[in-house]
């Protein structure tokens, strides 16, 4: 009687292969919703970490201001936020091509540009090879 009982709590431990083929379907019809609407976005991701990228980029020379009294010399450029000095930044990023961000100071567009010029790596361009700057999207 007692190996019954035992037997019996063991097999309902487990899920059947029927359970496990419904929960498949349902994750699999989820799926087909959400993976077009992430995978179709490529452009979109890479203009947010751009984005992303030149914020924290602005803050780390906010930093360097408030401690020197002006920005890095357009010659030292970015890499002056990260010396051994003092670091205001851990590691310099690079744009979503491999490309370090591009500084200028004193800026074109405002007291310091900080930009990528695209995918194609050359200034001008549309849709994914377009410029973006810390001036494109100052007021979003």
């Amino acid at each position: 009687m007692k190996i019954r009982k035992q037997l019996k709590k063991k097999q309902l431990t487990g899920f059947s292969l029927l359970e496990l083929l419904v929960v498949l379907a349902i994750i699999g019809i989820i799926l087909s919703f959400i993976v077009p609407n992430v995978i179709n976005r490529p452009n979109e991701a890479r203009k947010t970490k751009i984005i992303n990228d030149i914020k924290v980029l602005e803050g780390a020379l906010d930093l360097y201001k408030l401690d020197t009294g002006n920005y890095p010399e357009e010659n030292v450029g970015l890499k002056a936020l990260s010396d051994n000095k003092k670091k205001y930044i851990n590691g310099l990023p690079n744009d979503p091509w491999g490309e370090a961000y591009r500084y200028r100071n004193p800026g074109k567009f405002g007291s310091i540009d900080i930009w990528t010029f695209g995918a194609d790596n050359i200034e001008g361009g549309n849709d994914e090879n377009a410029d973006i700057g810390n001036w494109s999207f100052k007021d979003s």
